[in-house]
């Protein structure tokens, strides 16, 4: 762990986690601000949020973790979350997104169409929000990351999960987009801030393990090795970041 110390990258850097009351969500608060990071933390709920914030403290006494609980299916919402932070801390140098769900269907045929209106919602419109809420204070960094966890399934879909993939391509060829405005605005010095996609077939977490002790979790990530992964995003050069898929799990 190349940053533990504190000196990598991500010492003093503020960044936002959207969605982190997860088991994801905790693994990463833990790791950033064992980084060096002021983590602002975001979820829809409070007793969660709560409980992740906690957790990152205690593991990290002297590390700024802080808590808001921000309605990020409300795009003004979402911008005074992005104003205030920036505002509060000096610069917003990074948003992680972890807002997610998962509903599927036993067959294509049996796809029940209010599951797409469930998770466009927490799948793509969240992204929409967090990165236009967001994106002028990414480029004002000089570190500026957003950093996206997809699924697999988004490259291959399959019948019984029709809208889960297609959410999840449609939240990647968004913050593709958001890439690109990086990359123009960095003109020939090339992007100065970047956007990235992580991409995972499924996570696990000791609690998943412990529940089913003889599972074997093939091709899972567990969540600290995405905590990881996401950590490492700012240890490489933006430009070398920008526009990529980071693949946690064989490319299908």
């Amino acid at each position: 762990m190349n940053s533990s110390n504190g000196n990598g990258k991500l010492s003093g850097a503020v960044v936002a986690v959207a969605g982190a009351g997860g088991p994801a969500g905790r693994a990463t608060l833990i790791r950033l601000a064992e980084a060096g990071a002021t983590v602002i933390a975001a979820d829809a709920d409070p007793a969660r949020l709560a409980e992740a914030v906690d957790a990152a403290r205690y593991a990290h006494g002297g590390a700024t973790v802080t808590g808001d609980t921000v309605d990020l299916l409300d795009l003004n919402a979402t911008k005074e979350w992005a104003a205030r932070t920036e505002k509060e801390f000096g610069s917003v140098d990074g948003v992680v997104h972890l807002v997610g769900g998962w509903r599927g269907s036993t067959s294509f045929t049996e796809t029940d169409l209010a599951d797409w209106d469930f998770l466009e919602k927490l799948l793509i419109r969240t992204v929409q929000h967090t990165s236009l809420a967001f994106h002028d204070g990414l480029l004002r960094s000089d570190r500026g990351r957003y950093v996206l966890v997809s699924q697999s399934g988004a490259h291959k879909p399959v019948a019984n999960n029709a809208a889960y993939n297609a959410g999840k391509a449609a939240a990647e060829a968004w913050t593709l987009a958001l890439a690109d405005s990086f990359r123009k605005a960095g003109g020939e010095d090339g992007p100065g801030a970047a956007a990235a996609i992580l991409v995972i077939k499924a996570l696990v977490h000791d609690a998943m393990r412990a529940e089913r002790p003889t599972a074997k979790f093939a091709g899972f990530t567990d969540v600290k090795e995405l905590a990881e992964a996401i950590t490492s995003v700012w240890e490489r050069p933006a430009p070398e970041v920008n526009g990529q898929r980071l693949w946690l799990t064989p490319q299908p």
